[in-house]
């Protein structure tokens, strides 16, 4: 990833967090996107010169495109975009939930990665090619008792991550999802308090660690992911596992 650029957004904790570190010992610079500008400060601050923070709400389009402006500004070229801004607060089931709450999830985790892929996708054409990497999840693919946002909102950027696979493929542009499993991040605190569903009951052991992930975000921007190009790739699997060298 030597003098690549890589816009990560979610970047202030967890799998955004891990990742931004993960790209940045392999060679990239990184732009690090959240809405909790202090946290970003201070893991750019962490990384050196190859890291800037830039204060961003991905569910609005104009902060999105701002931030891309600030990154080309910055280092001149975008070539992977991380869409891993994510929630799941309010966990509550369908006839109790706060519509505009309920809202405020699909505008983040849905709108939030178009806004993504619509602001990089011009300049990565116009490069002539560029990596899209969405974190996905088995709530993409199967209802969870509680989470009718989240399963909505995730199954919903699966098929932006299809959609743009189908447009932009012959055009040098790679777009695939990150299955990661349950990860020991604060959004398992979260699942954990609900005590709704059986995710919530699981023990903290069960989970993987977050640099998992990021590692495995690391190893997609290469050849040896090609063959998921348009789908998820599942940290389940014990081959991924293997390939990208986790145990």
């Amino acid at each position: 990833m030597t003098d690549k650029v890589v816009l990560i957004t979610g970047a202030s904790r967890g799998i955004g967090a891990e990742a931004a570190r993960a790209f940045a010992g392999a060679g990239a610079k990184v732009a690090l996107l959240a809405r909790t500008e202090d946290r970003i400060a201070e893991l750019a601050g962490e990384i050196g010169a190859a890291a800037i923070a830039i204060p961003c709400d991905v569910s609005r389009y104009w902060e999105m495109q701002a931030a891309v402006d600030a990154t080309l500004q910055a280092f001149g070229r975008i070539d992977v975009l991380v869409g891993n801004a994510g929630v799941i607060e309010p966990i509550s089931h369908l006839a109790e939930v706060e519509p505009d709450d309920w809202g405020k999830v699909v505008d983040i985790n849905l709108k939030g990665v178009f806004n993504g892929m619509r602001a990089v996708l011009p300049g990565m054409l116009d490069q002539g090619g560029g990596t899209i990497l969405t974190i996905s999840s088995g709530a993409a693919h199967g209802p969870v008792e509680g989470w009718s946002h989240y399963c909505a909102s995730k199954a919903g950027a699966y098929m932006l991550t299809r959609s743009a696979d189908m447009e932009y493929r012959d055009r040098g542009i790679r777009v695939m999802g990150l299955s990661p499993g349950t990860v020991a991040t604060q959004m398992q605190r979260e699942i954990k308090a609900s005590g709704i569903n059986p995710v919530s009951q699981l023990d903290w052991s069960d989970h993987i660690p977050p640099d998992w992930p990021a590692r495995a975000l690391v190893w997609m921007c290469g050849a040896g992911a090609d063959g998921w190009l348009g789908q998820d790739v599942s940290l389940r699997d014990p081959d991924v596992r293997a390939q990208v060298g986790l145990s």
